[in-house]
Parts: structure tokens; C-alpha cells; sequence
């Protein structure tokens, strides 16, 4: 979050509902107590986590797959039995690695040809850095106060994604950042975009 010293996460909830309310600093009114164990936890003691799904093109499968793949998610979303989040966010893509080792590639080719080629993908890379390239991320959320419960709904989660043919994982501290970042600031203070939110 965003402040007058730069970023940092609130430490402690306002005594005062009108003191917060008034502030000029996002950090004072959220109820964000900490980020830890892939977890958000809120001043009401709940925590706020869930699983990342890694994004998979469906439409590159042929019609069957594509709609098994359909009729497993209807299936998955009917069996979830508590109030959850599905939550979709721009991530800027950084290919300067790539670039550089096409780079170290380019200058160690003596081909002609070769260094045509290898050139044209540097260019290529170079127009996505241009124009913001970002991958998108899934994620489904959830808040509880139970860990043992938390820690269930998790395998459920991930059990239930991987029969559609998903992969995912539990929320890292970073993914949770990010995704406050984008609501918080409607992705206009970084280049993460905005998110679209449904229950």
C-alpha cells in the first residue's frame, strides 16, 4: 500500500472510526492486519486465502476436451459449499532475461542468417516490453477464521481444480500483494491492470 513514506503495510487498526475514515492514507482505513503464510489477516482476526490456478488455453484442445474441461468446472463450482471469490488480474510479463541472452546469443553468432533471425526476436521481445504485455491470473478466495478448516477447503480447492485439468496452488504473500494492489488501486499506480471480482 501506498503512503506518505513510500510502502509499507498498516501495523495496527484506528481506535476511531471518524479518525480513519478521515485520513489521507489507504493503510489507515483497511482492515489488513499482516500478510503471512499465504494468508491476508484482518483486523477481525478472519483470513482472507485461497489458490492460484495457472491459466490453461482450452481452445486449443479439440471440442470433447474443451467440453469436459467446461462441464468439470460447472461441476467443481456446484460442489463448493462456502462463499468464495473468483478473482482475475493483470501481471506485467518480464522478458528482460530472454532479451539478454538473445543478446549474449546475437554476438556470439558469426551466420549472417543467424543473426537475422536472432535480431528480428530481440525486436519482437522489444515490442512486447513496449506495449505492457501482462499475463493473466486466476485466483479463487476465500475467509475463514479456522486454520484446519482453511487448510481443507485448500485440498478441496486443488483437488477439485486438478479433475478439471487445472493445476493450482496455494496464494503466496506475493500473489496477495498484488492482488490488493490492483483493488486498492485501481491499476492505475502500477501496471498490473484492474481485477474483476465475481461470487
Amino acid at each position: 500500500m501506498y503512503g506518505k513514506v513510500g510502502v509499507f503495510m498498516k501495523g495496527s487498526s484506528m481506535s476511531n472510526q471518524s479518525q480513519s475514515s478521515s485520513s489521507k492514507y489507504t493503510e489507515n482505513w483497511i482492515p489488513v492486519r499482516d500478510i503471512s503464510n499465504g494468508m491476508i489477516i484482518l483486523d477481525n482476526k478472519l483470513m482472507v486465502t485461497g489458490v492460484k490456478i495457472k491459466p490453461r488455453n482450452i481452445f486449443i484442445l479439440d471440442q470433447s476436451m474443451q467440453d469436459g474441461v467446461i462441464l468439470g468446472l460447472k461441476n467443481f463450482y456446484n460442489t463448493i459449499d462456502f462463499e468464495f471469490w473468483l478473482i482475475s488480474t493483470d501481471r506485467p510479463v518480464d522478458i528482460s532475461g530472454y532479451i539478454a541472452k538473445l543478446q549474449v546469443l546475437y554476438n556470439q553468432t558469426s551466420s549472417p542468417v543467424m543473426r537475422k533471425l536472432i535480431n528480428q526476436d530481440i525486436q519482437k521481445a522489444n515490442s512486447f516490453i513496449e506495449n505492457n504485455v501482462t499475463d493473466t491470473e486466476y485466483y479463487i478466495l476465500f475467509k475463514d477464521g479456522n486454520n484446519d478448516i482453511i487448510n481443507k477447503r485448500i485440498r478441496t480447492l486443488i483437488t477439485g481444480l486438478a479433475n478439471c485439468g487445472l493445476e493450482a496452488t496455494q496464494t503466496s504473500n506475493q500473489d496477495l500483494r498484488i492482488i490488493l494492489d490492483s483493488f486498492l488501486n485501481g491499476g492505475m499506480n502500477t501496471n498490473f491492470g484492474t481485477v474483476v471480482s465475481m461470487q
